[in-house]
């Protein structure tokens, strides 16, 4: 298991140039959960994933990892204990798919230094904690999107981070590789502790994976708490203009997003489904 690191936000406004996107957020990661950030396009959701990676300077107020500022610390003590995948990442052309996982050693070796066996056993761990290890040798541009993120998932496993945080990622992904993809998020953290932050685009793979959510509209949060809790059609009229009813999915018992639309907001949850919705 990993140690609990706890990643906050207090008083932050996040800005490019003069164009304000998240007014003095507060917020405190959930320690060892997989949380969700949802909200519609434009309200800020990557900038504060961006802010809370130390990606992004705040304009004011701080990111907080264990008490300390997060820019005041050094970048390599940051990225031993906190790892960025970002949206669409970009490996190096004709790059193995074991040497960019390697990558992910840089933070724990010192310069010059040779490779040291935990090096290498460490790697090995992650690629094969993520299923790609029967493909170490194979180029990064002739795999799947599905392979490829795992790939990139492995790669922020070799750095061997408490908190992982992920901005969409399932984008580009067919239905099976989203779920391929949060199914092993999910192993990660039952088995590893791993504190797990993903901007996510699709309500109901938030609902069904995240132990948490922050719901963002115009940068600031909404609502908060477990899927079940706040999930509801006002929110979701809140947070994305969007008229909508809340049922259980039947699959995971989760709370699942119905949008109505203008061919069908006359019939009733009662007339489509017979669960109750909320």
């Amino acid at each position: 298991m990993t140690t609990a690191h706890r990643l906050a936000a207090e008083g932050l406004t996040l800005a490019y140039g003069s164009r304000l996107i998240v007014p003095e957020l507060d917020l405190v990661v959930p320690s060892g959960r997989v949380t969700a950030i949802i909200g519609a396009n434009g309200c800020g959701k990557s900038t504060l994933l961006r802010a809370l990676a130390r990606l992004l300077a705040p304009q004011s107020g701080r990111v907080v990892l264990d008490g300390e500022a997060l820019h005041t610390r050094k970048s390599k003590e940051v990225a031993r204990m906190l790892a960025l995948l970002p949206q669409s990442p970009i490996a190096p052309e004709g790059i193995a798919v074991a040497d960019l996982v390697g990558r992910g050693r840089h933070p724990h070796q010192r310069p010059l230094a040779r490779w040291s066996t935990r090096d290498y056993e460490v790697v090995a761990q992650a690629l094969e904690a993520t299923g790609v290890a029967d493909l170490a040798d194979r180029p990064m541009d002739e795999l799947s999107g599905g392979q490829r993120q795992r790939v990139w998932i492995a790669m922020a496993l070799a750095q061997e981070t408490d908190i992982l945080l992920l901005d969409e990622p399932t984008t580009f992904l067919d239905v099976a590789h989203q779920i391929e993809v949060l199914d092993l998020l999910t192993d990660l953290n039952r088995a590893r502790g791993t504190t797990i932050v993903m901007v996510l685009h699709d309500m109901n793979l938030a609902a069904r994976y995240a132990d948490h959510l922050f719901a963002l509209r115009d940068g600031r949060v909404v609502a908060e708490g477990p899927p079940r809790d706040i999930l509801t059609g006002d929110l979701i009229g809140d947070v994305f203009d969007l008229d909508a009813v809340v049922i259980d999915d039947p699959v995971s018992g989760a709370p699942i997003v119905l949008p109505r639309g203008r061919h069908h907001a006359t019939r009733t949850p009662a007339e489509t489904h017979p669960e109750v919705s909320r």
